[in-house]
This record gives C-alpha cells, structure tokens and sequence, in this order.
C-alpha cells in the first residue's frame, strides 16, 4: 500500500498541471487565429483578447434617398427581395450623378479665387508683352505650384505661340492659354479606377496619407459612388491609431449600406485588420474591399514601413489593384514631397486631391502628374457628400480659366 501511494498522489499532481495548461493552451490558440496567415519577422505580438467585427450592412430593404434637388427617378433603386416583407427600413444616401457632380465642382472651383487662369489671362492680354511681363507669369506659374519644369515648359510654349500669332485678343489668348494647359494636365493618363474583381477575389484598393487629409472620408465617399454604380462593397478599417477612426468608417458605411471589418481593441495591428477584411471580402464574394489606413508623417520610417507591411500582408490573399494617395490640394509643394516618398513605399496608383478650393492651387496637379507619372484620378471642394468626383482634365482647366 505504501508503495502504491506515491503513484498515485503522481498521477493526480499531471492531472492538476494539465488542467492549468488548458485553458493557456486555449488561448493561446485562440489569439494565434486572430492574425491568420504567416506572419512577418517585424509584427507585433498578437493582441490579447482582441479580433475582429464584421459590421452588418443595413438590410435588404433599404430605401435610396435622393440628394437635395434630386428626383428619386433618377436614381439607381436598390434591389429588394420578395422576402424582405416587414423588415425595417432604413434610408441609404444616393449620390449624385457624375454629370451632376461635376458640374457642382464646376461651379464652385470657378468661383475659387485661383491665380492660375485668372492671372496668366490678365498678363497675356497685355497691350505689350516683353521680358518683364514673361517673369510675372513665369511667378505666377511658379506661385501656383506649377513645380519649375513644367512652368518652364509652359512659358516656352507661350511664347512661341504669342509670337507667331501676332495679334491677341482676349479670345485668342484664352483658346491658346487652354490648349496649352491642357497638355499639361494630360488628358491621355488612365484616370480609371481599377474596381473590378477578379475570377476568385476582390478588387481590393488602399487609400493612403498623412494625418488630416481626409483619407476616412474620401473612403466613404468612394464607397457611396461604388455602391450607387451597383458595385459591392467592403470596407476594412485599418487606422487603429486614431481615435473613432473605425467608428467612423463604419458610420459611412452604415449610410451606404456596405460592412464595415474593424478591430475590437485600440491600437490593434493594422496589417491583421486589412488581412481579415480581404478575408471577409473574399469569403462574401464582394466585388472592392477598400482598406483605410492610419494616416503617417512621410519622415517617420517605422510608420512607413508599416504601411508597406499593411500591403504585403494583403497580398498574401489577393492583389492589391489600387493604391490611392489622399493629398491636401493647399500643402502646395510639400504635397509633392509626400507623394514621393508614399510612392517609393506602396507603388501609388493614383491621387486624390482635397480641399481643392479657394485656399488651394491649381498648379499642383500638374506638378504631381509630371513628378511622379501617377495621375489624379479624383478631386474633392468640400466637406460635403457629394463633393467628391472623377478628375476630367478639360473640365479643370475650363474651369481655371473661367
């Protein structure tokens, strides 16, 4: 008996230290799930008792509302299943259309106070033009965030064109002013969005910037003109360092009727998040999944090289199709210096250029484009929903000009 004793009091000592380990075995397995996938050799430790959300877009049976001074009939409805009978009903927002949104931006560039057109028109209708006069309009150029190799390629063309022309009338001065800006903006750029989905996955786009550029809302702009255009639509909230950034994006996409995949801890890892939206955009066949990101100062190379973490780590998943970087039109040429360094770390795709209004200047479009080859593809005015819409490079200059 004695012998048999201390077998015994072993054997139940391992049964205790097994149960211990359980429930750490558990969780550990538990917070390994929550980043799937191989993980980088630079990742944080995984989040202690944190995942992520899919937000419920609104149901089946909500109701397109039409902007102000919009017929309801011109509108795309949405699509209600014959068992949706008693659901709730909830308003989704309508954009306008793109005719109609650019005619707004239109309207409200040219009553910007722009020196661009306004002043090269007052210079080349001169009674004389002579050196002098090429150096206020080489400064106008040159304060309008031209950038010096494009100003200097627009007044060489000026001249030879004001001097075989002779003669000029306002009219003319205009018509050849425009013709010339015009090849500056380059209207044969691909301005398209690349939105469309592949055989097996989504058309996944990231949208990129420093702080306070608007990148949150543009997305949810974006998203209410893909939703509007039948396309469907996920959205991953990966800024996980600004407070009520996910919160937020999920209010936008709460408006346009679309999910919304954020973390359910603060400061959780950015590249899970994008991960598990992809993830979920696969597994719901969704046509984009559109990744917010963190907005980060273009000097601090930690955060950059999380940022092009974030798109490796998609890329484990599926294609990353669009890469849009969310310029403030007003930085002027500290803009430029932005978007070089994002387009070394992420390969940007395309510009989205806010606050394109009276503080701005129009110069830094041409700027971008010939700098890093990388079209504007979208500008914004405003703060409000519908004042977001497609670059058109004829329509901007017309609009400088008028």
């Amino acid at each position: 008996m004695n012998d048999i004793l201390p077998i015994i009091l072993s054997i139940v000592a391992a049964l205790a230290v097994l149960g211990g380990l359980i429930p750490v075995l558990m969780k550990t397995r538990k917070n390994i799930t929550q980043y799937p996938g191989t993980r980088d050799a630079n990742d944080p430790a995984a989040q202690q008792g944190g995942g992520t959300l899919l937000e419920d877009a609104p149901p089946a049976t909500a109701e397109r509302k039409a902007p102000a001074g919009v017929d309801i009939e011109d509108l795309e409805t949405a699509d209600v299943p014959d068992d949706a009978a008693g659901l709730e009903t909830i308003q989704v927002e309508t954009p306008l259309p793109v005719a109609g949104r650019l005619t707004r931006l239109r309207e409200r560039l040219v009553r910007s106070n722009n020196i661009l057109g306004k002043g090269l028109l007052a210079l080349l209708s001169s009674d004389k033009i002579d050196e002098d006069v090429w150096d206020e309009v080489e400064e106008t150029l040159l304060l309008a965030d031209l950038g010096t190799e494009p100003t200097m390629q627009l007044v060489d063309a000026l001249r030879e064109r004001v001097k075989v022309l002779g003669t000029r009338t306002p009219e003319q001065v205009k018509a050849l002013l425009r013709e010339e800006l015009i090849k500056l903006v380059d209207p044969t750029m691909d301005r398209r969005l690349h939105i469309d989905r592949h055989a097996t996955t989504p058309a996944v786009m990231m949208v990129v910037g420093v702080n306070g550029v608007g990148k949150t809302t543009t997305v949810g702009k974006l998203a209410r003109v893909l939703v509007a255009e039948d396309k469907d639509v996920l959205l991953g909230a990966a800024d996980t360092f600004r407070a009520a950034a996910a919160e937020q994006l999920a209010t936008w996409g709460q408006r346009v009727g679309v999910p919304t995949v954020k973390s359910d801890v603060d400061g959780a890892d950015p590249a899970s998040v994008a991960y598990e939206a992809v993830k979920a955009g696969i597994e719901q066949e969704v046509d984009v999944v559109m990744i917010d990101t963190a907005g980060r100062l273009q000097n601090k190379v930690g955060l950059m090289d999380e940022l092009g973490k974030v798109k490796r780590v998609i890329e484990k998943l599926a294609e990353v199709d669009e890469v849009l970087l969310v310029l403030d039109a007003t930085t002027g040429q500290n803009g430029l210096n932005q978007a070089r360094v994002f387009s070394e770390v992420v390969n940007i795709t395309g510009i989205v250029l806010t606050k394109l209004d009276g503080t701005a200047k129009g110069g830094i479009v041409v700027a971008i484009q010939n700098s890093l080859g990388v079209p504007v593809k979208l500008i914004g005015l405003g703060e409000g929903a519908d004042d977001l819409a497609p670059f058109e490079a004829e329509s901007f200059v017309d609009a400088l000009l008028n």
